[in-house]
């Protein structure tokens, strides 16, 4: 009866149920336990194995560009983070009330991680993610209008609940990448959060987007209620690098 309930449990996939099953007839002093005991056992393994499987998923799917996390952001160099802000955004309110997390500051401060870091956190809280270059994703959505596939792609983007754009206004729009631009921005304006992270200064996105008429109606999707990161400082990278450099024996030269 037993290899019956077991080979039912993994046509269900209930696998993590039924590994936990055999487990517990393998433990001699399972009998102390009542059957609801068990049962709750039982189905605390299933929900852990079905949480982490969604969440290995919804990773996946993020296609985010860096493994990181909250709890490995540097707090402690000078470079603009406020820790009240990153507790804040780390609750994920930001999230359901579709504002936007603007992350700008010059090349290797650590934009790209926050902003994966921010998005692995989304991920933990039961968000759909995704992470794109701004460069790429206007090249992408070129070659799907191209392929008649436009349609498709706009809704994937407007459903998810965190879209972040790295590499945010480093080159001027030509008319079509601003046209699909606003399609992107205008439907998640109020609907989804969105993370842009820039080396250009806000003040600057304006001229980037090289129209008046859209640049207004980008900027104010995007610039107002949103949250700002100002970063600064040395580049993380340099750093990093002088640091194991620091690290590194070096050898006494033979006699």
């Amino acid at each position: 009866m037993l290899h019956q309930t077991i080979e039912k449990l993994h046509a269900l996939k209930l696998s993590a149920l039924a590994d936990g099953l055999l487990a517990q007839m393998k433990q001699p002093d399972i009998e102390a336990l009542t059957f609801e005991e068990r049962l709750a056992l039982l189905v605390d393994l299933q929900h852990t194995a079905a949480h982490n499987a969604a969440l290995g998923q919804r990773l996946k799917a993020s296609n985010l560009r860096q493994t990181a996390c909250l709890e490995d952001l540097d707090l402690r160099t000078p470079r603009g983070l406020d820790r009240g802000l990153i507790q804040t955004l780390a609750s994920g309110q930001w999230i359901r009330t579709a504002r936007s997390v603007l992350l700008t500051g010059p090349t290797g401060v650590g934009k790209t991680f926050i902003a994966c870091a921010l998005g692995h956190q989304a991920a933990r809280d039961g968000f759909s993610v995704l992470y794109r270059r701004l460069p790429r994703l206007l090249d992408d959505l070129a070659i799907a209008r191209v392929e008649g596939r436009h349609r498709r792609a706009f809704a994937k983007l407007a459903r998810t609940r965190l879209l972040i754009l790295d590499d945010w206004a480093m080159i001027r729009l030509t008319a079509e990448q601003r046209r699909d631009l606003m399609e992107v921005i205008d439907d998640r304006h109020d609907r989804a959060a969105t993370i842009l992270a820039s080396q250009i200064p806000v003040s600057s996105w304006f001229d980037q987007i090289g129209d008046a008429t859209y640049a207004d109606a980008l900027l104010d999707r995007v610039v107002h209620n949103a949250y700002r990161i100002e970063l600064r400082g040395e580049s993380m990278r340099k750093r990093l690098t002088a640091n194991s450099k620091e690290d590194t024996p070096t050898s006494t030269p033979a006699t």
